[in-house]
């Protein structure tokens, strides 16, 4: 068997799966499906509308999608220096 398999079969085994349907899920993108939901609630209250309904066009999406890449290199600067 694979690695992913085998894998499978010992969180299966263990318990390691959290879900009601058959299909097992990984907790880690539960976390993050979580985080996500939580943000978008945060958006909708703060701008009044749904990110697939915002009016916004295409260019202003990539300014948006810069700005969030700028703010990633600092946060990786800073962590960089707390070596």
């Amino acid at each position: 068997m694979s690695d992913s398999v085998t894998k499978y079969f010992e969180m299966l085994e263990a318990g390691g799966w959290v879900s009601n349907s058959t299909k097992p899920t990984d907790p880690i993108v539960e976390k993050v499906i979580g985080i996500m939901k939580a943000r978008s609630e945060k958006g909708i209250e703060k701008y009044g509308t749904t990110l697939y309904d915002s009016p916004d066009g295409f260019y202003k999406f990539l300014n948006h999608l810069q700005e969030e890449l700028m703010d990633a290199i600092l946060y990786i600067e800073k962590l960089k220096q707390q070596k």
